[in-house]
C-alpha cells in the first residue's frame, strides 16, 4: 500500500509540485546559468552564516516594520502571480479536462491545483531568500527559520486570494472577458502598492517615498505591536507568531478549497465552452476587409493584439510604473525627474514594447504558409505588421515627450524623434531576425532569437543614450542661456 494512493489529494499534490518544479528552465545555457547563480548565492549565504555563527543578531523594532512592509509588497505581487496562474489553470491547462473526467473528487483536484499555484509562487521567492537565510539559521540563528514559515503562509494566502479573485471576475464579466479583465486586475494589483506609495504626500526634509511611508508606520506604531506586529515577530522566530501565520495560511487554503469548488468547476466549463452572442450571417464579412493590403493586414493584426490578454497585463503594468515619473514632474517642486532620464526611459520602454509586439505579429503568425504563397510583397506585409505594433505602443511613445515638453519643448521633440527611431529599429530587428514560436510563448517571456534579443537591447541603449545626451545638452544650454 503506497502512501499516496492514485486519485488521492496527496497523489495529485505530488503531481502538481512536480509540474511546478518542471516549469523552470531545464535545457540549454539558461539552466546552467541559473544553477551557477544559485550556487554563488548559496556560497554567499554560507559565508555570512559562518561569520555570524557566534554573533547575536539584534532585532530592532524598525526591522519588524520593514518585515510588515515587505510582506505587504510581496503579497500584492504574489496575488497577481496567483491570478495569472489561476487563469492558466482554468483556460490553458491541458490536464484539467482529464482530471475532472476521472473518478476523482473535484475538491481534491481544486486543492491540488491551488497547492501547485502556491508552490510556483513560493519557489520564485525561495530561490532568492532561502540560500541566504537557511545557512545563517543552521549555523547559529535558528530563529530565522521563521522567515521560511512566513514565506509559506504568504504563498498559501496569495494563492487563495488569486483564485478567488479570478473566479469572481469570471462570474461578474463572463468567460469571454474574464482573461483580459483578470490580466488588467493582476497588473493593477502587482503595481498598485508601488503607485500608492508614489502618490503619498512627502514630508519636508524627507526624500524618498518609501522612507516617508516607513516613518509614518513607525510614528503610528504599526508593525511593532498588536496584529500588525505578528509578521515581524514570526519572521524572527517567535513560536506563537509562527503558529499564527501558518495557521492563517492553512485556514485560507482550506477555506478556498472548501468554498470555491462549484465556482471552479463552473469557471472551467464556461471557459471551455464556445460562446457566441449571435449566429453569424455572413453579411458582416465585408467589414473584415479593407480597400488595400496594408489596411487589411493592419486591421487584422490590431484586432489580434487588442484581444490578447497578455498584452493587457504588459501595457497596464508599464502604465503604472510610468505614472510616478509623470506625476513627479507635474507635481511641482518635489523631486522633479530629470528630462534626460525621461528621454532615455521613453526610448527604452517604447523600443522594447514595439519589439515585443512586432515579434507577436511576425514570428507568431498563425498562417505563415498562406502569406508565403500569397501574390503580395513580403515587405508590404511586414510594414503593415510593424505599423500595428507601433499603434499599440503609441501611448508610450507620446506620454513622456509630453511630460518633457513642460521643461523643454525642443527636448520633447528630440525625445519623440529618437523614440520613433528606436522603436522602428527594434521592430525591424524582429522583422528580420525574429525566431518563429507559438503566440502563447509571450506569456512566458517570449521565446525568440537570442541575437534578436541582444540587438533589441543594443538598439534601446544606443537610441536611448543618444536621446538622453541630446536632451541633457539642450536643457543645459537653455539653462546656461537663461
Amino acid at each position: 500500500m503506497t502512501l499516496t494512493p492514485a486519485g488521492s489529494f496527496a497523489w495529485l499534490a505530488r503531481h502538481e509540485l512536480r509540474l511546478a518544479f518542471r516549469a523552470r528552465p531545464t535545457r540549454g545555457a539558461t539552466r546552467w546559468i541559473g544553477y551557477l547563480l544559485v550556487v554563488g548565492w548559496l556560497a554567499i549565504g554560507c559565508g555570512a552564516g559562518w561569520m555570524l555563527r557566534d554573533t547575536p543578531i539584534p532585532i530592532p523594532p524598525d526591522a519588524r516594520i520593514g518585515v510588515l512592509a515587505v510582506c505587504a509588497l510581496m503579497l500584492t505581487f504574489m496575488t497577481a502571480q496567483a491570478m495569472i496562474g489561476s487563469q492558466r489553470t482554468l483556460y490553458e491547462s491541458g490536464d484539467l479536462a482529464l482530471l475532472l473526467s476521472a473518478p476523482v473528487q473535484g475538491r481534491s483536484v481544486l486543492r491540488a491545483k491551488l497547492l501547485g499555484i502556491a508552490a510556483t509562487i513560493a519557489l520564485t521567492y525561495a530561490v532568492l531568500l532561502l540560500p541566504i537565510v537557511l545557512p545563517v539559521a543552521i549555523l547559529g540563528h535558528p530563529r530565522l527559520f521563521g522567515l521560511v514559515a512566513l514565506l509559506i503562509a504568504l504563498a498559501l494566502v496569495a494563492a487563495s486570494l488569486g483564485l478567488a479573485l479570478t473566479l469572481l471576475i469570471a462570474t461578474l464579466v463572463g468567460p469571454r472577458a474574464a482573461r483580459t479583465v483578470g490580466q488588467v486586475v493582476a497588473a493593477v494589483m502587482g503595481g498598485g502598492l508601488f503607485l500608492v506609495t508614489q502618490l503619498l504626500p512627502r514630508d519636508e526634509g524627507r526624500t524618498g517615498t518609501f522612507g516617508a511611508l516607513f516613518a509614518r508606520l513607525r510614528d503610528a506604531g504599526i508593525g511593532t505591536s498588536g496584529a500588525s506586529g505578528v509578521p515581524g515577530q514570526a519572521a524572527f522566530g517567535d513560536p506563537v507568531a509562527v503558529m499564527i501565520v501558518l495557521g492563517f495560511g492553512i485556514a485560507a487554503f482550506a477555506a478556498a478549497g472548501a468554498t470555491l469548488e462549484r465556482a471552479f468547476l463552473s469557471g472551467y466549463l464556461d471557459g471551455t465552452a464556445r460562446h457566441s452572442r449571435r449566429r453569424p450571417t455572413g453579411r458582416a464579412s465585408a467589414r473584415l476587409f479593407r480597400s488595400g493590403l496594408t489596411r487589411t493586414v493592419f486591421a487584422k493584426e490590431w484586432t489580434l493584439l487588442v484581444r490578447d490578454p497578455a498584452l493587457a497585463f504588459q501595457i497596464v503594468l508599464r502604465m503604472i510604473y510610468l505614472a510616478p515619473l509623470c506625476l513627479g514632474l507635474f507635481g511641482g517642486r518635489h523631486a522633479l525627474p530629470i528630462p534626460a532620464g525621461l528621454a532615455f526611459a521613453s526610448v527604452l520602454i517604447t523600443s522594447q514594447l514595439v519589439g515585443s509586439f512586432a515579434w507577436l505579429t511576425v514570428s507568431a503568425e498563425d498562417a505563415p504558409d498562406l502569406l508565403s504563397v500569397a501574390p503580395v510583397a513580403r515587405a508590404q506585409v511586414d510594414r503593415a505588421k510593424l505599423l500595428a505594433a507601433f499603434a499599440i505602443a503609441a501611448p508610450f511613445a507620446l506620454l513622456l515627450p509630453i511630460v518633457i515638453a513642460r521643461e523643454t519643448l525642443l527636448g520633447a521633440v528630440i525625445t519623440l524623434g529618437m523614440t520613433l527611431l528606436g522603436g522602428g529599429a527594434a521592430g525591424y530587428v524582429e522583422l528580420k531576425l525574429g525566431k518563429p514560436a507559438k503566440r502563447g510563448a509571450f506569456n512566458k517571456r517570449r521565446a525568440g532569437s537570442v541575437v534578436a534579443g541582444l540587438l533589441s537591447i543594443l538598439v534601446a541603449l544606443v537610441f536611448g543614450g543618444g536621446a538622453a545626451g541630446l536632451v541633457f545638452w539642450v536643457s543645459g544650454g537653455m539653462a546656461g542661456a537663461g
